[in-house]
């Protein structure tokens, strides 16, 4: 991973990179870019040089735009000019993961920030950590050469902090994105639990349990154990605790955690079962901002369950139709067994209200293909009764760089999940998936339904390309909003 250091002026000047940005409304959609001042300036010639590419270049200083000019014989050897947008967090971010594809075959970069550098920081920072990250299982095609960054910036001192942050937030969604990357011919529940403990081992305030399945039958969690069943590899409930001693709210984040998704006896059509090791990618993102939270010791107490289980096709399957009983006593009939997740979730949030009395609840969930359609591959359908928990979440979440949108939770549609069998039906043939499988998951809320907040974030949990801080693959979506949103708990 990049080694990012903060100095008060360059030290090494091989390649130096100078962020530009528009020169500003009114001046015509091909009005040449400008240099943004910075805290150290360049010298002269250097400085005379870029201005003067500027125009030639017809460069623009969009958001990821970048030019490279070589200089033979003098130094720097090579000037990169680096669009940087409006300047917010969100253009640095974009600039940051495009200057780690385009010097990856650089070993050091030298950039320099403006005067005011937080912003700037935090978002070039993540930028250049997501960007750069690479999954591969195979040493072909090498690792990335460009392994240092000096960031020039006027007081290093004063901005440790913001890097640091920025810093433990890229590595949680890179490890978010291993996690959920990770074929499902290693990644079955066994696997992810020794991945947790891992790297849990050696952190004294984070406690962690996991229940095997024998615990699982004696305390009723009958969902996971039925969504489990069908594979060789038993189901786990991992039970993560981060508790500072001065924490005043406790958070309970609950993450879907289906290591492969055949669809069960329900089966999957191929090209909708190929990219089912992504089917935990909830279970990853709050596992991974729980580890963030410790790391930057965040003063508010969160525990964190993730219901791990494969589904899968065998002659001890889980059937359409069977009525499932969980945990807490209340029973659901499924006729779709490719409606898993929430049958695993009802358990995880049953016990959440039941017996750790939290102050609010949050899941994440890569749960229907639904949201997709309704909002897209970049958004997550968000769902709560609560208008300002509901707003300071998806707040976070856009100011990290994420996106989500809150969806309704009609009240004429709980009928859907009427049955003659059970006490609710938990895959009615509505038409409104996403928001059917909200309403039957708030039936397990108890008394926090008014501080519950679920995230169904299948289509943005991946990307078919790289684009801006995301890559191919895994995105680790929800890391970086919920490490915005915690802090704001303390």
């Amino acid at each position: 991973m990049l080694a990012i250091r903060l100095v008060s002026g360059p030290t090494r000047l091989d390649t130096l990179v100078l962020p530009i940005r528009p020169v500003g409304p009114g001046e015509g959609p091909d009005a040449p870019a400008a240099l943004v001042t910075t805290a150290s300036p360049p010298s002269g010639e250097v400085l005379a040089e870029a201005e003067a590419l500027l125009p030639a270049a017809r460069l623009t200083g969009r958001a990821g735009e970048l030019r490279e000019h070589l200089r033979p014989g003098a130094t720097p050897q090579r000037l990169v000019l680096l669009g940087v947008g409006e300047g917010d967090e969100r253009g640095w971010r974009a600039a940051g993961a495009a200057l780690a594809r385009a010097a990856r075959d650089e070993t050091h970069i030298t950039v320099m920030l403006p005067g005011d550098a937080s912003t700037a920081l935090r978002g070039l920072t993540e930028g250049l950590l997501l960007g750069s990250y690479r999954f591969r299982m195979t040493e072909a095609g090498g690792a990335p050469a460009l392994a240092d960054v000096d960031v020039v910036v006027a007081d290093p001192d004063a901005l440790a902090p913001t890097l640091t942050a920025a810093r433990t937030t890229a590595e949680m969604t890179r490890l978010a994105r291993d996690l959920t990357n990770t074929p499902s011919s290693l990644k079955n529940p066994q696997w992810f639990v020794e991945q947790i403990a891992t790297a849990v081992a050696g952190q004294p305030d984070l406690r962690l349990r996991v229940r095997e399945p024998d615990e699982l039958t004696a305390e009723g969690f009958g969902g996971i154990l039925a969504v489990g069943q069908g594979s060789a590899s038993g189901p786990r409930l991992v039970e993560l605790d981060w508790h500072p001693a001065d924490a005043r709210t406790h958070v309970v984040l609950v993450g879907k955690g289906i290591t492969f998704d055949t669809g069960g006896i329900s089966i999957k059509p191929v090209p909708a079962m190929k990219l089912m090791r992504k089917d935990m990618a909830g279970a990853a993102a709050v596992l991974a901002a729980t580890l963030g939270a410790a790391a930057l010791r965040l003063p508010v107490r969160i525990t964190t369950l993730a219901p791990l289980a494969e589904n899968m096709v065998s002659g001890s399957a889980f059937r359409p139709g069977d009525i499932v009983r969980h945990y807490g006593g209340l029973t659901s009939e499924t006729t779709n067994s490719d409606a898993e997740g929430r049958l695993v979730l009802a358990d995880a949030m049953a016990y959440a209200v039941q017996e750790l009395a939290p102050d609010l609840l949050v899941d994440l969930a890569t749960l229907t293909g639904a949201n997709a359609v309704a909002l897209g591959k970049r958004h997550g359908a968000l769902y709560s009764e609560n208008d300002q928990l509901a707003a300071d979440l998806l707040a976070a979440i856009d100011a990290a760089g994420e996106a989500a949108w809150r969806m309704p939770l009609p009240a004429d549609y709980v009928e859907y999940l009427g049955s003659e069998l059970a006490d609710l039906h938990s895959s009615p043939a509505s038409g409104a998936g996403s928001v059917t499988a909200a309403l039957f998951l708030r039936e397990f809320t108890g008394d926090l339904r008014d501080r519950w907040v679920h995230v169904d974030m299948s289509a943005p949990s991946w990307s078919e390309e790289d684009d801006a801080e995301l890559t191919r693959g895994a995105t680790g979506w929800g890391v970086r909003g919920l490490l915005r949103w915690l802090p704001t708990l303390g």
